[in-house]
């Protein structure tokens, strides 16, 4: 069995209103696997995961990532535990008026100071690691247009390796590939499997697709109304268990 990079015990976030987001999540993720979390809208997967970077403050529980329980660090602790932790957004979060590869730089800002990264004085290997990622994911010839010139598909993969440039031990995907056509959401996903197995990176990804999922992950976690009620592969998903899931 893989090292456990990722540990959740009683997870749960209730919001000011009284919402109940996560009821008492407690799961085991290990190095390297691709999960899959799926579930009916409203049912808390932006929520559980964006609990795990505190993204969403959780109200109670704790998150261990690589040992080190981020729901109580501070400061540069905090800061530290977050630079392994890469974020990839629905919405992709760049800077449409920058270059491709200044966006996928822009991973390297948790390991510079913050004159250097205010001023953008990146480092030729940092600029050679970058245009290698954006390679990797199959966009050398894009690194120096501007990212908001590209379609919707290459800014996702611009993400993906913005994260990457990070060197992350665990990878959050907040349904990358929600608002992207079936021919971009297969490239975009094979991406995140293959640089998950290529450089044993964890990869947890909130999906709606559940074909997607049944496809590229490792593991799938079904979640509803903020409970785990399926947790196993992608052959032990049944139909009758996903309808179940859905209804």
């Amino acid at each position: 069995m893989a090292e456990a990079i990722l540990k959740i015990e009683n997870l749960k976030k209730v919001y000011p209103d009284g919402t109940v987001g996560l009821k008492e999540i407690n799961t085991t993720i290990h190095k390297g696997e691709l999960i899959a979390i799926i579930g009916p809208s409203g049912a808390g997967k932006s929520t559980f995961l964006r609990s795990i970077n505190r993204l969403n403050e959780p109200t109670s529980g704790a998150v261990y990532i690589g040992g080190e329980n981020i729901c109580e660090a501070k400061g540069k602790k905090l800061r530290m535990i977050r630079r392994k932790v890469g974020m990839i957004f629905q919405g992709y979060n760049l800077i449409k008026r920058s270059t491709t590869v200044q966006n996928v730089l822009h991973g390297r800002l948790g390991y510079m100071s913050s004159l250097k990264g205010g001023f953008g004085r990146f480092s030729e290997e940092d600029t050679k690691e970058a245009l290698d990622i954006l390679m990797r994911v199959g966009l050398e010839d894009q690194a120096f247009k501007k990212a908001g010139d590209l379609s919707g598909g290459q800014q996702q993969r611009v993400g993906i390796a913005r994260a990457i440039a990070q060197n992350p031990d665990l990878l959050l995907a907040d349904e990358p590939i929600a608002s992207l056509d079936p021919s971009s959401s297969e490239k975009v996903m094979s991406y995140l499997k293959t640089i998950g197995k290529e450089d044993g990176i964890t990869t947890i990804v909130n999906l709606h697709q559940v074909d997607f999922a049944k496809e590229f992950a490792d593991r799938i976690i079904g979640v509803k109304a903020g409970e785990i009620v399926f947790d196993g592969t992608p052959r032990e998903l049944t139909d009758y268990t996903t309808e179940q899931l859905y209804r």
